[in-house]
């Protein structure tokens, strides 16, 4: 019925948000919750399971209040990935959840990758060696709380625990099962060597199906808590990286996505699990091909931490209207500035997380514009040599699609176009995860015959930035100079 709408919920890791979508990808309404989260001891970032679900159900119900939720035909989920929970068999947590934030298990993952094969894991999961996958914090709890461990019946991601309590059985998407690191990439399948060298056994974790199947139906228990229909339709969706690719029409051959959040992530579609040291390997949300992302933990997240203590603001609109138009003024590579932007470790291209950002080259003549400008470069630094890293690797990039909450800043992403040399164009929307679980909804209702034409129909882009060729000569020597400078950074932070 053309009043039909879907729900597409972005459970992220600071909020979730649902919102109704029309067949055209018009949002017809929201509703928004935070998630809570703590640090109970330094690196460790935790949340509680039972909180997705009260932030899930308090969302939902805000979404009613715009909203008739009788008409909903469909809801699906994307979910912040590598997060994960722990479930005894009546589903209640054994122990508090590990966000993908978590560097507890930093120390080990050495070690552990050695045991199983470092490269035979790569291989297997798509994934380098890296803290954040959660295999790693698997380990970590089998090595000091296996108490714990023995009472986790069910080791689910968000989306999995989500789509438990609406339906009242654990399934996952091949999209939401894939960032865990215990996911056989190529097979589809839990990983049987990267279960063994955990000791466990796949029992212990979600049912797994391709996006866009049904999962089931909401129950009456779930209803009566969120305000939904008993009944409605429950499709897979998947992880937040994808979801947003997605909602951003770029799974497809020469169309990366860029996501400007709280970790920058470029996404480029490829047809075979290419593995390589200068991306990781992920699902593709349509369930065909596969994403090679390059990632950067803090993204925007180093911004908002810059604007807060070093240039002792708020990071509101005020203030970045501030920062940016001083920082407008001035040339490419901020005066001699440089900045190395690794507050949280580095993924590709270094793999290591004893790296830490720097600030090189500072000046009595440096003001708070000039630290902006590069800050704001050296993000652009990683995003451009990621591009270019996988051109050189026979990936095709011809155009970008900006989502997120940074895409909102036409200088940042003029910064990205002029520096990665191909045309930034703005998602419609900065909802794109909401907006890809809304489209996987959609395919798996039959609105459309496929992910392709679903994608057509729900997302437009606005703005395109294109590339100034004056410039490139400029930004390709910053880039070699960002890039030198992280590499001592990088040295330096293992050898400390």
């Amino acid at each position: 019925m053309d009043d039909e709408f879907v729900i597409g919920v972005d459970s992220s890791t600071q909020m979730t948000k649902a919102i109704a979508w029309s067949r055209t990808g018009e949002a017809l309404g929201e509703g928004r919750a935070p998630v809570e989260m703590s640090r109970p001891q330094d690196g460790w970032f935790e949340q509680d399971p039972e909180n997705w679900w009260a932030s899930f159900c308090e969302a939902v119900r805000q979404l009613g209040q715009s909203v008739d939720l009788t008409r909903a035909a469909a809801l699906s989920l994307s979910n912040q990935r590598e997060t994960i929970g722990f479930l005894d068999a009546d589903g209640k947590p054994v122990r508090p959840g590990m966000v993908w934030l978590d560097e507890r298990a930093t120390y080990l993952i050495d070690e552990f990758a050695d045991r199983v094969g470092a490269e035979k894991l790569h291989a297997i999961t798509g994934k380098p060696v890296d803290v954040t996958p959660p295999v790693y914090r698997m380990e970590w709890l089998r090595r000091h709380e296996p108490d714990m461990l023995a009472k986790a019946a069910k080791i689910l991601d968000v989306n999995a625990y989500l789509t438990s309590r609406l339906t009242g059985k654990a399934t996952a998407s091949w999209t939401s099962a894939d960032p865990s690191g215990v996911f056989d990439l190529a097979r589809k399948r839990w990983s049987p060597d990267v279960l063994d060298a955990l000791g466990l056994d796949e029992t212990r974790f979600a049912s797994v199906v391709a996006p866009g199947c049904k999962t089931g139906t909401v129950t009456a228990d779930a209803a009566d808590a969120a305000g939904l229909p008993q009944g409605l339709t429950i499709i897979a969706g998947g992880g937040d990286g994808q979801c947003a690719g997605l909602g951003g029409n770029a799974v497809r051959q020469g169309t990366a996505y860029l996501n400007l959040g709280t970790a920058i992530i470029v996404g480029a579609w490829s047809r075979e699990p290419r593995v390589s040291k200068s991306w990781r390997t992920m699902s593709s949300p349509t369930g065909d091909g596969y994403f090679l992302e390059g990632v950067l933990r803090a993204g925007t997240f180093f911004v908002d931490w810059f604007v807060r203590n070093v240039a002792r603001g708020t990071p509101d609109a005020e203030t970045f209207a501030e920062l940016t138009e001083a920082a407008a003024r001035l040339p490419i590579g901020s005066e001699g500035l440089l900045v190395s932007p690794y507050l949280s470790g580095c993924m590709n291209p270094h793999w290591s997380m004893d790296a830490r950002a720097a600030f090189f080259g500072m000046t009595p003549q440096h003001e708070p514009g000039h630290l902006y400008r590069a800050v704001l470069e050296a993000l652009t630094g990683e995003i451009a040599r990621s591009i270019r890293d996988m051109k050189a690797e026979g990936v095709e990039v011809d155009s970008v699609v900006a989502v997120g909450g940074g895409a909102v800043s036409d200088f940042w992403l003029k910064m990205i176009a002029d520096a990665s040399g191909v045309p930034v164009q703005i998602s419609s929307t900065i909802e794109a995860s909401s907006l890809g679980a809304a489209i996987t909804a959609a395919v798996g209702l039959g609105w459309y015959s496929d992910f392709d034409s679903a994608a057509a129909a729900m997302t437009s882009t606005r703005d395109a930035q294109e590339p100034s060729s004056s410039t490139r000569a400029q930004w390709d020597a910053l880039l070699e100079r960002q890039g030198a400078l992280n590499r001592i950074v990088v040295e330096h932070s293992r050898s400390r």
